[in-house]
């Protein structure tokens, strides 16, 4: 497709449109005559997609506009300067878009023309190779499951592919067969939304690259790509415009990619991807262009759009609420896809993922290589996004360069985030066993609960002698949320509950809190412990997002809703959020257990997740969770047995999760 320009057969007029549209947006500007500050990426698509509309439509406006962006950038001595020249994304992302140019129009460049650029993709692609091959087992040439690697070598082998340079292409072609045999199974990219749509799409296209001039069809290899659109799909938000904000993220509506959506549509015949496309290629695309913190951005995507839009794949709206990925531990759960429902997205893994994080610790015994960059990613293990109403609720920092728990809904110890954070590499160098992780995990999307158990104690520095730091998140089938975190350590310490919100929580009469963003709301109801102090304080989160404008600047204030406990050996919180302006909740007397009944949509959440213990006036269980529903319906999460109103309703020699009955 991408070499030959050809797409797949049938009707695109809107693509046609995009295409065309994209060609002429950069008429007004003049090309730069010497390298700015800031980042070039964007000089490839400025030159690639009037390339391609001049080979779709022969209109010769084209072809000058795409050689005035071609002149700009081989002017050029160097592609990037403020970090890595020739050796990182700006030259990766030149390197495919002007090869794609020469190939597509340099039988109608000028003589002259058509030599310099040929000399110059020449040039940097030497110059990416031999960085490539010296740096091997450090920094992006070897960081399997980072973006840079994926945009550099993708770039590299275009321009081998076109340039015929054998070498260049084996040598990427051999990363790309370790990036697809290295990516987890079920999708997920623990470098979060933004870097997904930035990232993902050149591992589409080398393999485009690679079936179109080899005839090698790694499209299955691995599975990530086969399942990734899903894990895209599940950290949407409500309304489809925002994403969830798990990792570094310049912002909450950088996450579309139309083009990829459709590659992946056509590839493995997913409706609701063509569905996405369609959608975000049209009524989503200007705002996003406008909104997103991320350059070049969505609008650029228009050659892939055209030459990866397959109009025989049918588009239907997603309708699949529950998903859980376990190698990035990630659960997530909405009421519904319109506006107004509600989602919660909760994760803890080790760092990177379980997969990332087992295969780089062999590669650091076995080869001495460092291949897992930790740059993206965050101490947010045990922590959750909930976003209801068209807003957000509970937030994540989205992108910062010092990173800290205190930025995140989780939980402090004597005012300690994570051992070794507040820094940018924040795995990086930590012993392997330290480690998150989840267990007990339900995500039912027939019946709409959600639990899952996070790991977390091994994060924290090893002197505070933490033997349990578990947070129990449930999803109710009507949108409420209740955590349950269980402490203990060697010795006294004061346990701290962290909140994370866009505005301040306002104090309520009963004690509760209540979250506004916008018109929306929620109720925070905190059972216990009882003797906490609350104090709502502001926290700024300032980042560099790229190394390529070291002036670029982003700064997100939070509103940090603390709740701290005097100093104990253990901590119990049970902590209730009700969106909407709904009651927030009441505890449920339990004489073991702890328990949370939501009266006015009839659901009960009962948990015991350490000890698996549950008994009330009606109910008797060996459980980890009994989830009890408004039509009658229970739940189960490890049980063995479970009596409720005298009737045994489970008696099983293992334990079991999932509907009872």
């Amino acid at each position: 497709m991408l070499l030959s320009a050809t797409p797949p057969p049938g009707p695109r007029p809107a693509q046609e449109t995009r295409l065309r549209e994209e060609a002429a947006r950069h008429r007004g500007l003049t090309p730069p005559r010497t390298h700015p500050l800031a980042s070039i990426t964007w000089l490839g698509p400025a030159a690639s997609n009037p390339a391609l509309a001049y080979r779709t439509t022969g209109d010769r406006v084209h072809l000058d506009e795409s050689r005035r962006w071609i002149e700009a950038a081989v002017r050029l001595p160097h592609w990037g300067k403020a970090h890595m020249p020739d050796h990182d994304l700006d030259a990766g992302w030149l390197l495919h878009h002007l090869s794609l140019a020469y190939r597509w129009i340099g039988d109608a460049l000028p003589d002259g023309v058509r030599a310099l650029l040929r000399y110059k993709l020449l040039l940097q692609g030497r110059r990416m190779f031999e960085f490539a091959v010296a740096s091997e087992g450090r920094w992006w040439s070897s960081s399997y499951w980072q973006n840079h690697n994926w945009i550099c070598y993708a770039g590299l082998a275009t321009a081998g592919y076109v340039l015929g340079k054998e070498e260049w292409t084996e040598r990427a072609k051999d990363n790309l067969g370790t990036v697809l045999d290295l990516m987890p199974e079920d999708g997920s990219h623990a470098e979060g939304v933004v870097y997904w749509r930035y990232g993902v799409p050149f591992l589409a296209i080398h393999l485009d690259l690679l079936q179109e001039a080899e005839g090698v069809d790694w499209w299955d290899r691995g599975g990530f790509l086969g399942a990734t659109f899903r894990y895209r799909l599940h950290q949407t938000a409500p309304g489809f415009a925002f994403n969830v904000d798990h990792g570094d993220c310049h912002d909450r509506r950088s996450g579309h990619s139309a083009g990829l959506y459709y590659r992946l549509a056509a590839q493995y015949g997913i409706a609701e991807a063509q569905w996405m496309g369609d959608l975000a290629s049209d009524e989503l695309l200007w705002q996003e262009a406008a909104e997103s913190g991320v350059r070049p951005g969505i609008l650029p995507e228009a050659y892939l759009e055209y030459l990866w839009y397959d109009p025989s794949v049918r588009a239907e709206r997603p309708a699949e609420t529950h998903a859980y990925f376990p190698d990035l531990g990630l659960l997530a759960a909405r009421t519904g896809w319109d506006d107004d429902a509600t989602l919660v997205s909760f994760k803890a893994s080790p760092g990177g993922g379980r997969t990332a994080w087992d295969t780089s610790a062999k590669h650091r015994a076995e080869l001495g290589w460092e291949t897992l960059n930790q740059g993206h990613h965050h101490p947010d293990s045990g922590s959750f996004v909930l976003i209801s109403q068209g807003a957000f609720l509970a937030v994540d920092e989205g992108y910062s360069n010092r990173k800290r728990a205190a930025h995140h809904n989780l939980l402090l110890v004597d005012g300690h985030g994570y051992a070794d954070e507040d820094r940018y590499h924040v795995y990086e160098g930590i012993p392997y066993e330290r480690q998150a992780g989840q267990r007990d995990v339900l995500a039912d999307g027939e019946g709409g609960w959600a639990h899952a158990t996070a790991e977390i104690a091994a994060m924290y520095d090893p002197g505070l002698g933490i033997g349990r730091l578990d947070r129990t998140l449930v999803f109710t089938p009507s949108g409420r949320l209740v955590l349950l975190d269980l402490a203990e350590a060697a010795q006294e310490r004061e346990w701290t509950f962290l909140l994370q919100t866009d505005r301040p929580t306002e104090p309520r009469p009963d004690g509760g809190r209540l979250i506004r963003s916008g018109t929306a709301t929620a109720l925070v109801r905190q059972f216990a412990p009882g003797d906490a102090s609350f104090v709502c304080e502001v926290t700024e989160v300032e980042a560099n997002p790229t190394s390529s404008t070291p002036e670029l600047r982003l700064t997100r204030t939070l509103h940090t809703l603390r709740a701290t406990t005097p100093r104990s050996r253990e901590a119990l919180f049970l902590t209730a959020l009700a969106p909407g302006g709904t009651p927030g909740g009441e505890s449920v007397a339990c004489q073991e257990g702890q328990g949370v009944a939501f009266a006015e949509a009839g659901e009960t959440v009962l948990l015991s997740p350490a000890l698996r213990r549950i008994r009330t006036d009606q109910l008797d269980a060996d459980a980890a969770a009994v989830l009890l529903g408004a039509d009658g319906t229970a739940y189960v999460v490890r049980c063995t047995r479970l009596e409720l109103a005298g009737r045994v309703l489970v008696d099983a020699p293992e334990p079991y999760t999932g509907k009872v009955g």
